[in-house]
């Protein structure tokens, strides 16, 4: 897995194997422990610890990469919509979207540090993730700063500029009805804008019987993309509580080699965890933000899939 050989040896000179190596790095992103921790635990510098995670980060990226990708074919993306069917009855969903902080500690005497400095008065860095159904993750960007809103990270975002461009989220439309037809769309929460191929909940006060029917469908198939943050954040400990003082430059490549590693373990697994109790918590302090753009055909389409999900659509 290593990208390059190496001479790594603890600190009585003995020379690092390379499943020591990989153990060691595992350890550090698992545990989230400090570089003094891990070293007493295994007898070594600080300093060889950080190189050692640093070199698996670097190999992850060299060979790991396909463990994260979109769907590439039509067979794979129809099963990814069935999936989501199931779960409460949306038709031709691929995905769903949200976005998780990583939270830093950083000198608060340094201006350039502000533009880290978010809503809930945390520094921190911006992870977004989109979700196929067995909570692998689809499409991460990283590396944003928390100060910035869910809708201006997805608008500065590749699968925004492809999904404009009509280059993602372009398979099969599904029929509703006789004069309806649904594109492929992914779900977002309220933070994220209403769009042709982006399905938010209603939002405000007074909504009726039929759209908060629609917004439980809604919220209970998002819950994926909850989950499986929360999972990544439990699981590669190095990204969760608050990190202090890590290089930014190469903090998006740890947290991508993290969502990397929890899609390697869920293709390990035997059976998908599909446990609906499981942990959705992944911003612990942080409230949900409201997003009021909307794009106008989206608002219609929305409506169409509201009355089709209520059996009020005409066939």
């Amino acid at each position: 897995m290593m990208a390059r050989q190496s001479s790594f040896s603890d600190i009585s000179g003995k020379p690092l194997s390379l499943n020591d190596q990989v153990a060691i790095a595992l350890r550090r992103l698992s545990s989230g422990e400090s570089l003094s921790i891990i070293g007493d635990t295994f007898g070594m510098n600080q300093s060889t610890v950080s190189h050692i995670t640093w070199r698996f980060v670097e190999a992850m990226e060299e060979r790991g990469l396909h463990h994260l990708s979109w769907p590439s074919t039509e067979a794979e993306m129809e099963q990814i919509k069935s999936k989501f069917k199931k779960i409460r009855g949306l038709p031709n969903c691929c995905g769903a979207i949200d976005i998780t902080h990583v939270v830093m500690t950083l000198p608060t005497t340094d201006p350039s540090n502000n533009v880290w400095f978010d809503q809930e008065k945390n520094y921190s860095m911006v992870l977004q993730a989109i979700v196929d159904p067995d909570m692998r993750f689809r499409d991460v960007i990283a590396g944003w700063p928390g100060s910035l809103s869910d809708a201006i990270v997805l608008r500065n975002s590749g699968f925004f500029r492809l999904s404009e461009e009509g280059n993602r989220l372009n398979g099969k439309k599904v029929n509703i009805s006789k004069e309806t037809e649904i594109r492929e769309y992914i779900i977002g929460d309220a933070g994220f804008p209403l769009l042709p191929w982006l399905f938010t909940p209603y939002q405000g006060k007074g909504l009726s019987v039929l759209q908060l029917e629609f917004n439980k469908r809604h919220a209970a198939t998002r819950m994926v993309a909850q989950m499986a943050l929360a999972r990544l954040k439990e699981m590669w400990r190095i990204i969760n509580g608050v990190m202090w003082m890590p290089d930014k430059n190469k903090l998006p490549r740890i947290v991508l080699v993290c969502c990397l590693l929890h899609n390697i373990l869920i293709d390990l697994e035997d059976d998908v965890v599909d446990d609906m109790s499981l942990s959705h918590h992944h911003d612990t302090g942080y409230h949900r933000q409201n997003s009021d753009s909307f794009d106008q055909s989206a608002l219609v389409t929305r409506d169409e899939l509201k009355l089709y999900l209520t059996g009020k659509l005409s066939p």
